[in-house]
C-alpha cells in the first residue's frame, strides 16, 4: 500500500498543519514529520479539513520545524505492542522504554525510537491448541511464564471469523519475533502469528461478557474499605488541592491494594514526583509475594516537562495495556495521575485549533472524552470461564481545590466513587485527608450497609456539634451532646486515620478491619455515666490512646489480645480515673 505524503504549512507549538499532496489520510493515523537534519518526529492526525488540510499533534519538541518540511503518513493508527515482557518496564507515552532510551542518550534526543518489547529475550512457550483446531480473535494459542503469572498468548483480537490452525510451534523457547502459529481461513488465506501483536490505543478492547462491578477490592486503607470502597472493575475520582496527599494515597494503593497488576500512568504530573516513583518502586517489596513490587507493575512516565501532546497518549497506552491484562484473567488497577494535566493538554490543543471553547476554555467535548476513558473499566467474564477486571482511579488537581471546575465535575459524573481530599484535614495532618462527609461510593463496603450508615450518621452529627461548640463553646451544649461529639472524634482518630509509615497500622486486612469495627461499635454503644466536660474528655482521651496503641500491634502478638481486653475494660468505668487498668 502506497503511503500518503504531505507538507507542513503551519507550526503552532505542538499543533502542525499539513497539506496532503499525495494519497488520503484518516483521523488517528500516525505520521512522521521529517525535519531538516533527517530526524523523523512522530505525530498523530487529530483532524482532517476540506481542501486536503490535516492537523497533527506532535509528540516531540517542534523547535526548528518549518513550513515546507515533508510528512510521511503511516496508514496505521497510534498503537501499542502487546505481548510478554510488559511487566516491570517503564515507558513514555509512546511505549518507548525509558531505561533503554537513557542508555542511548543521557539527554533524550528528538526522534529516538526503541522497540517497546525486548526482541532478543526468549520465552518458554507451551501450546494449548492442536493442528486442526478452530480459533478466532482472542482464542488462546498457549502460555509463557511472565513473573508470577502465566501469560496467555492470544490470536490477535482484530482477527475476525473462524480460522483453522495449520501449524503450532512445539513447546520450547522463542522470541516475540518468531512465528509460533499459522492459521487459515475458509477461503484458504493463511496468516502467521507471533507472540506479540499491535492494538490501537484509542479503540476499546471488546468485552466477551461484561459484568457489573459488585465485589469490593480491599485497599488496606480503612476509610476506603469501610466507607468509600472501590470494586473490582470500578472507577474512582480522587480530587484535591496541591499538597493534600493525592500522590501518597496512590502510592499506598499501588503497594497494598488487592490487585494482581498495577499500572501507574503519570500523565503530566510534576517531574519530581514521577522521579520519586522511578527511584522508589524498584526498591519496594511486594507484601503479597515478598518479591519486588515492580514484578506486577507497569509505569508510564510522561511528566509535565515532556511534550503536552504525549499526555493523551500516555492515558490511552496505560488503559490499553490494562485491558490486555484483564483479558489474561487478572485484576488490574490503573492509577492515573493526574487527569487534570491531560485535560489541560486537550485545552491547549483545542485553543490552537481555534475551536469554540467550553467552560474555563476546556473543549466542549471534554466530558465525552473523560466518560469514554472511565467506561473502559469493568469486569469481563472470559470465554474460559475466568474473570478479569480493570479498575481505574484518577486523580484530579483542580486549581485552588475548586471541585466545581469542569474536569472534576465531568469526572464525578463518570466514576462510581468520589474521594474528595480536604485542605483542612491535610493541614491538620490527618491521613488520609479524605473528606468524611462529602465523599461517597456506590460500591459495596467490607462492612454492612447498616454499619456504614451508622458511622456516617455519627460523623455528620459530630461535625454539626463541632460547629455549635465553635459558636457557643463547650458550656453551650449538654454532657450528652458532648459525649456524642467525643464518640465521633474517636471514630475519626482511631479508625479513619492511619499511620502510613507504620508497618502494621499502614495497611489493614479485611479481617482486622472487621475486628476493629466490632470493638469500636462496642465503645460507641456503651453507656457513659461520667459527668462534666473535663471528665468526659479525659475518659475518651484515655480510650483513644489505648486504641491507637492497639492499632500498631500485630494480630499474632501476645500483647494484641491483652490490649483489646484493656480497651474493653475501660467501658466499665463509672467515672474517669487515672490509674492503670
Amino acid at each position: 500500500m502506497q503511503k500518503a505524503k504531505g507538507k507542513v504549512v503551519s507550526v503552532n507549538e505542538s499543533l502542525v498543519g499539513a497539506r496532503i499532496i499525495e494519497g488520503a489520510v484518516m483521523n488517528g493515523e500516525v505520521a512522521y514529520i521529517i525535519i531538516e537534519d533527517g530526524t523523523r518526529l512522530k505525530s498523530e492526525v487529530i483532524d482532517v479539513k476540506p481542501g486536503k488540510i490535516a492537523y497533527l499533534q506532535v509528540f516531540e519538541d517542534t523547535s526548528w520545524m518549518k513550513v515546507g518540511d515533508l510528512l510521511e503518513f503511516s496508514g496505521l493508527p497510534l498503537s501499542v505492542k502487546l505481548g510478554p515482557g510488559i511487566l516491570s518496564s517503564v515507558t513514555d507515552g509512546l511505549q518507548n522504554p525509558l531505561y533503554e532510551l537513557a542508555k542511548k542518550e543521557w539527554f533524550l534526543e528528538r526522534g529516538l525510537i526503541v522497540e517497546p518489547l525486548d526482541t532478543v529475550v526468549t520465552w518458554h512457550f507451551t501450546p494449548s491448541v492442536a493442528i486442526g483446531a478452530i480459533v478466532t480473535g482472542g482464542s488462546i494459542l498457549g502460555y509463557v511464564p511472565e513473573k508470577m503469572f502465566q501469560h496467555k498468548i492470544f490470536v490477535p483480537f482484530s482477527v475476525q471469523g473462524n480460522y483453522t490452525v495449520e501449524r503450532i510451534a512445539p513447546e520450547g523457547d522463542y522470541t516475540i519475533e518468531e512465528d509460533i502459529a499459522m492459521i487459515q481461513d475458509a477461503s484458504g488465506i493463511s496468516m502467521s502469528l507471533k507472540m506479540a501483536f499491535d492494538w490501537p490505543v484509542k479503540k476499546p478492547m471488546p468485552f466477551y461478557e461484561r459484568s457489573v462491578p459488585i465485589e469490593s477490592m480491599p485497599t488496606g486503607i480503612r476509610i476506603l474499605d469501610a466507607l468509600f470502597p472501590i470494586a473490582y472493575g470500578g472507577t474512582a475520582c480522587n480530587p484535591g488541592p496541591f499538597g493534600a496527599g493525592k500522590t501518597v494515597l496512590q502510592h499506598s494503593l499501588a503497594r497494598h491494594s488487592q490487585a494482581d497488576i498495577v499500572i501507574i500512568a503519570a500523565c503530566g504530573e510534576r517531574a519530581g514526583e514521577a522521579v520519586e516513583v522511578f527511584k522508589d518502586f524498584p526498591k519496594l517489596i511486594d507484601p503479597r509475594t515478598g518479591n519486588s513490587l515492580m514484578d506486577r507493575t507497569f509505569i508510564v512516565g510522561n511528566t509535565s516537562s515532556m511534550p503536552v501532546a504525549a499526555r493523551e497518549a500516555s492515558v490511552y497506552l496505560a488503559t490499553t495495556i490494562g485491558e490486555y491484562y484483564r483479558k489474561q484473567g487478572l485484576n488490574v488497577l490503573i492509577l492515573a495521575d493526574s487527569t487534570s494535566r491531560w485535560a489541560q493538554a486537550l485545552r491547549e490543543t483545542s485553543g490552537r485549533k481555534e475551536e469554540i471553547p467550553g467552560p474555563e476554555a476546556f473543549p466542549m467535548y471534554i466530558s465525552t472524552l473523560i466518560s469514554a476513558f472511565y467506561d473502559r473499566a469493568g469486569v469481563d467474564i472470559l470465554a474460559d470461564g475466568n474473570t478479569g477486571s480493570l479498575s481505574i482511579i484518577g486523580t484530579v488537581s483542580p486549581a485552588g481545590g475548586n471541585f466545581d471546575e469542569p474536569v472534576t465535575q465531568a469526572t464525578l459524573l463518570s466514576t462510581g466513587a468520589f474521594w474528595g481530599l480536604s485542605r483542612a484535614l491535610s493541614d491538620a495532618r490527618k491521613y488520609p485527608a479524605i473528606d468524611r462527609i462529602d465523599s461517597n461510593s456506590k460500591y459495596p463496603s467490607l462492612l454492612t450497609k447498616e454499619e456504614v450508615s451508622f458511622l456516617l450518621e455519627l460523623l455528620r452529627e459530630g461535625k454539626s456539634i463541632a460547629a455549635n461548640i465553635i459558636l457557643m463553646g463547650e458550656k453551650g451544649i449538654t454532657d450528652e451532646t458532648y459525649i456524642q461529639y467525643q464518640k465521633a472524634e474517636l471514630v475519626d482518630a482511631v479508625f479513619l486515620q492511619q499511620n502510613s509509615f507504620h508497618d502494621v497500622d499502614g495497611v489493614t486486612s479485611p479481617n482486622r478491619l472487621r475486628l476493629m469495627f466490632d470493638v469500636l461499635k462496642a465503645i460507641i454503644d456503651a453507656p457513659i455515666a461520667i459527668k462534666g466536660k473535663e471528665g468526659i474528655r479525659s475518659h475518651f482521651n484515655l480510650i483513644r490512646q489505648t486504641y491507637i496503641d492497639w492499632n500498631i500491634m500485630r494480630v499474632d502478638a501476645i500483647e494484641f489480645e491483652q490490649q483489646k481486653s484493656k480497651l474493653l475494660n475501660l467501658l466499665k468505668r463509672k467515672k474517669h480515673a487515672t490509674e492503670n487498668i
